[in-house]
């Protein structure tokens, strides 16, 4: 058993597919399948069902998935220890951040944070906090945004950030002249929703189930400025951060009552240590973000 199978190993489970994982190995398929035969082969056990050009784990690979995981996600971890320790003066930054704080929050953080670091690297994935998770606890991404409730196993986390969250209408809704409103009004109204996986409808869904209330939802979506539209063409209204519809002069914002925030951290995996440019970002974030 080589770190080559290993490798192949987690990424044809990572992507469902050899002919994927392939490119992203920047390999041939037909070296991905002979280096998946021979791990098999080697341990004398079977780590994938392949039926119907469908690929899953069997019992014995979702162990070795855990352990193969972990050996590579050390390795990378060594890789940039010993970088650093070369006295290298550039390295990477990989982060995840939900779609609507990548456009309304973090443009001028990115921004500083490179005038402030040029030699580094920033890479931005743009995914809900529930995927955001899942990425960090496979070690593809080293820091992400996410929510302060439902923390993965296995992170670690600082809050940076507690914002409002409030209601927008149309001008000219039956609301709008409203300075605060329940959730359950909120609730009776025609809804635009985020799908799930993101953190506005996680939240939502939590609320809706505590009012053992059935919404009325007309439309999902995960992309916000598509709400945003929507709601002023008046298909039905939603909520937002008010950070992002401050300064729309065509939305009313409304206030529940009472009173709901989320509150963002910034989240890594646990067991894995982070290189100097990663503290350096989650310093710089902690710092700008008081």
């Amino acid at each position: 058993m080589d770190l080559r199978q290993l490798r192949a190993f987690a990424e044809v489970v990572r992507q469902g597919s050899f002919t994927r994982a392939a490119e992203r190995l920047h390999i041939a398929q037909p070296a991905v399948s002979i280096s998946i035969r021979k791990l098999e082969e080697e341990l004398d056990l079977v780590l994938l069902n392949r039926q119907e050009k469908r690929i899953s784990l069997t019992a014995e690979g979702e162990n070795l998935l855990r352990h193969a995981e972990r050996i590579l996600d050390n390795l990378s971890a060594a890789e940039t220890e010993m970088a650093e320790l070369r006295g290298l003066t550039q390295g990477e930054v990989r982060i995840g951040i939900p779609p609507m704080m990548s456009s309304y929050y973090f443009p001028q953080i990115i921004r500083e944070f490179c005038a402030a670091y040029p030699n580094l690297k920033l890479t931005v994935t743009g995914e809900g906090a529930a995927s955001i998770q899942r990425l960090l606890s496979r070690g593809e991404l080293d820091m992400g945004v996410i929510t302060g409730s439902n923390l993965m196993a296995g992170l670690k986390s600082r809050h940076f950030l507690r914002e409002e969250i409030v209601a927008c209408v149309p001008l000219g809704h039956p609301l709008a002249e409203r300075e605060t409103l329940s959730l359950a009004e909120f609730l009776r109204e025609p809804l635009i929703l985020f799908k799930e996986g993101y953190y506005m409808r996680e939240l939502m869904d939590d609320l809706m189930a505590a009012e053992g209330l059935q919404p009325q939802v007309v439309f999902e979506t995960n992309l916000f400025s598509l709400v945003r539209s929507l709601i002023k063409q008046g298909l039905g209204i939603s909520t937002f951060l008010r950070m992002v519809v401050s300064g729309d002069e065509d939305l009313v914002t409304i206030s529940f009552d009472p009173p709901l925030h989320l509150d963002l951290l910034i989240a890594w995996k646990a067991e894995r240590s982070l290189s100097r440019a990663n503290r350096a970002f989650i310093d710089f974030l902690l710092e700008r973000s008081r």
